[in-house]
């Protein structure tokens, strides 16, 4: 498995996304995409990260 290079820039506590760099709770990406799933979004729960992927817990 390849090491993770973490963006300092992007704090993320997500573990199971496949960009997280583990214990250091940051993103492994140089962006991200945030987007809305509220047609009119007034409080941070109604944000996503779109960059997010599930981890493969497979092996």
């Amino acid at each position: 498995m390849s090491e993770c290079k973490a963006n300092k820039s992007i704090g993320c506590t997500v573990q199971q996304c496949v960009h997280h760099c583990g214990k250091e709770n940051y993103c492994s990406l140089d962006t991200i995409k945030i987007g809305t799933h509220e047609a009119n979004p007034t409080m941070s729960e109604c944000t996503d990260c779109e960059s997010f992927r599930v981890k493969n817990s497979c092996c």
